[in-house]
């Protein structure tokens, strides 16, 4: 019994099987869905099908294309909206943390 050997592609190339050739793609045709969240359906081989249901985490922000241009991780962004958030006069800030302490103990 022989067995077919793999033969990894050089650096740089794609196998056969991912011939792409002809093919368009559509940039951002799913954008607004994985913002909104989205479902999963999985055939399983016993006939059933397995639903899952993603949806962002609460608190989760989704940056815009060409704002993740400029911030590529949190802690870019965090910096950059703590720095904004020194702008801000002292008065409104203390208001402010006021009334989102005063929500979560609502709740």
């Amino acid at each position: 019994m022989s067995e077919d050997k793999v033969v990894p592609p050089e650096d740089g190339e794609m196998l056969p099987e991912y011939d792409l050739s002809g093919k368009v793609g559509v940039r951002g045709m799913y954008y607004q869905r994985m913002r909104d969240g989205y479902t999963i359906h999985v055939n399983q081989s016993d006939g059933t099908t397995l639903i899952q249901h993603v949806i962002k985490p609460e608190g989760t922000i989704t940056l815009d294309p060409d704002v993740h241009m400029y911030f590529r991780d949190a802690e870019a962004v965090n910096a950059a909206l703590r720095a904004l958030i020194q702008l801000i006069p002292e008065k409104k800030r203390r208001a402010k943390t006021a009334r989102t302490s005063a929500k979560r103990v609502n709740r």
